[in-house]
């Protein structure tokens, strides 16, 4: 046995030897492995930074901007003055190269925001040499402005700098206030943010400049706060933020803590609403994890509304389903009230359906006052319809439908969104010449055949007309009373006072100003360097198209569209609100603000800081 053991020791001490070596071996190459990995990643990312870095450093940026001042005109560093006041003419610009010979028709754009952009992202590069001027550098996404109050979306994912919209057209900015205008010499004045006024001439000028809130002339309005700014969004926030904080010390009274805990929106509209649903998801999201469990239980919200319903402008049922969402999250709903006035501590409201001999009053307690009641002219828009007397005792400059405004003789100035308005024509008061232009057998009535010549004239004369005028022979039936296959003078009049009651304004909206805007960048395109009169008659009037309306109201929406559809609640319509509202951001920086924000606020809460 031991000589078969020492005969078999070589063999097995070879064999240790050879799986000694083995196992040596193994590590001595996954290291190497390892190495080899290693600088290539290292390498690779060192080569990517280094890619990165050059790319963000825009070299040809920087080298233009080497020495640029001796390209720069004489009259852009020192402008010539004259106009009435005798202020700086800025005809030339800081940004444009004296040497550039090309002359175009100056375009100037006042404001910055859904019409004026829209105007700039329709429009044609290098057929007008365009000059925006807007008190604000940036275009704010009103719609989501509510979700901005509370930290649900941090105020500058809604804005995108103006400077990056214009330049795409090659444009050029002044941050500065429209005062007034020079019709006569075509001359807008601008107060500049320095406070020094200066004179921007101009071929073809557009008027986007929004409005203001109306007040209705409620005693005590300085006392409340408004939402139509980000500076608006940012004061209301520390507002929320800091009552509640004020309510949790020690020493204020169980009276003063529900004053301040009491939060009053003025106005039963789209943007009072979804306030409203804000602060209620930062209150039960965010404000019970991180404050006093008694600060809950003395929130108050209310609404106070003149009319029957909140949401009025919204189907029936719409209005009703939010009431009742409303009622359930024991928000008070005030229908049927008008403010009476507005005093530091509480509002005061009138019953509309009380005695009007002897009217009910009653007050709530307010901490914060929101005042969302409708729009009125801006100090501008004011000055320019005293200057034009067709425009006289108008709320909104009036336009035609190619979205001239009334009263300028050589067309030159347009307007849109808020500040202005189509005006619809009275067809009564044209019966006379529409019916003889007709009547071409002079018999006092119109056959179908003469009937469609009157049609085929309203809509040319009076294009808002022809979403009301409808199939021809259809309309001709509905109107033809004793069906004699004519109509008389009585039963075109009838028919002509229907469609006058169905024309009604364009609401003031975003949805609107954004179409009006492209519509009206395009229209520009097609008119620069041809004859207008020509030209306008085939590119045709201004269109709106409604494709829906949709409101928040607290991890849910409602909306109606276009086609009929209702969309009445549940969870997967905040989701459609918010799809909706991020393909209608204006660049991928703000759509990707937007999802990280929406993502931020899902994973961590809404920031509760007051800054």
């Amino acid at each position: 046995m031991y000589t078969r053991f020492s005969s078999r020791l070589p063999r097995l001490s070879a064999s240790v030897r050879q799986f000694a070596s083995a196992t040596t071996k193994a590590p001595a190459s996954k290291k190497r492995i390892f190495a080899r990995r290693f600088f290539v990643w290292s390498g690779a990312t060192a080569a990517t930074g280094a890619l990165v870095y050059t790319l963000l450093q825009d070299k040809e940026y920087i080298e233009d901007a080497q020495g640029a001042h001796e390209h720069v005109s004489e009259l852009a560093l020192h402008p010539p003055r004259g106009g009435e006041k005798n202020l700086p003419i800025v005809t030339d610009h800081l940004d444009q190269c004296k040497d550039n010979k090309e002359q175009k028709p100056r375009l100037v754009i006042l404001g910055s925001g859904w019409g004026a952009v829209s105007v700039v992202k329709s429009m044609d590069t290098d057929k007008y040499d365009v000059t925006l001027i807007s008190e604000n550098n940036y275009f704010l996404f009103t719609p989501l402005l509510p979700s901005a109050t509370v930290g649900t979306l941090e105020l500058r994912s809604l804005l995108e700098p103006i400077r990056k919209i214009v330049r795409r057209i090659r444009g050029h900015y002044l941050e500065g206030t429209a005062v007034d205008l020079d019709i006569n010499n075509k001359l807008v004045q601008v107060s500049g943010i320095n406070g020094e006024e200066f004179y921007v001439p101009y071929d073809k000028l557009v008027i986007a400049v929004g409005a203001t809130s109306i007040t209705h002339g409620i005693e005590g309005i300085e006392h409340t706060m408004r939402l139509k700014t980000i500076h608006d969004a940012m004061e209301i926030r520390r507002k929320v933020t800091s009552n509640v904080e004020k309510a949790c010390l020690p020493t204020t009274t169980p009276e003063e803590r529900k004053r301040l805990l009491s939060f009053v929106v003025c106005g039963g509209g789209p943007t009072g609403i979804e306030f409203a649903a804000e602060l209620f998801d930062w209150i039960n999201e965010d404000l019970v994890k991180w404050f006093p469990k008694l600060i809950r239980e003395e929130v108050a919200i209310s609404i106070i509304q003149s009319r029957d319903h909140i949401l009025n402008t919204f189907d029936s049922r719409i209005s009703e389903y939010a009431e009742k969402r409303f009622e359930r999250e024991r928000i008070n709903v005030y229908t049927n009230a008008r403010v009476a006035r507005i005093e530091e501590d509480k509002v005061v409201y009138k019953l509309k359906n009380s005695d009007p001999d002897n009217p009910t009053y009653n007050s709530i307690p307010c901490g914060l006052c929101l005042w969302s009641t409708g729009i009125a002219m801006t100090d501008f828009t004011r000055r320019l319809t005293e200057k034009l007397p067709v425009q006289a005792h108008k709320r909104v400059l009036m336009t035609d439908a190619f979205l001239h405004v009334r009263g300028v003789e050589d067309c030159s100035i347009y307007a849109l969104g808020d500040c202005a308005s189509i005006e619809n024509p009275k067809l009564l008061d044209h019966i006379m010449d529409i019916f003889e232009a007709a009547d071409e057998n002079k018999d006092g009535t119109l056959s179908l055949e003469e009937f469609a010549k009157a049609v085929d004239h309203m809509r040319t004369r009076f294009p808002l007309t022809q979403q009301h005028l409808g199939k021809l022979m259809q309309l001709f039936k509905t109107y033809d009373a004793d069906n004699s296959g004519t109509l008389d003078i009585d039963e075109m009049r009838k028919m002509l006072k229907d469609i006058d009651s169905k024309m009604t304004n364009l609401p003031a909206t975003a949805q609107v100003a954004n179409q009006q805007g492209t519509y009206l960048g395009k229209y520009l395109s097609q008119i620069a360097g041809q004859d207008e009169n020509t030209v306008k008659h085939q590119y045709g009037p201004f269109q709106y198209r409604h494709l829906g309306t949709l409101a928040y109201l607290g991890n849910t929406a409602v909306g109606e569209f276009n086609w009929g559809y209702k969309m009445i609640g549940g969870l997967w319509a905040m989701y459609l609100w918010r799809s909706v509202y991020w393909s209608e951001q204006v660049s991928t920086r703000t759509r990707m603000n937007l999802s990280l924000d929406w993502t931020k606020r899902a994973l961590w809460g809404r920031d509760i800081s007051t800054v």
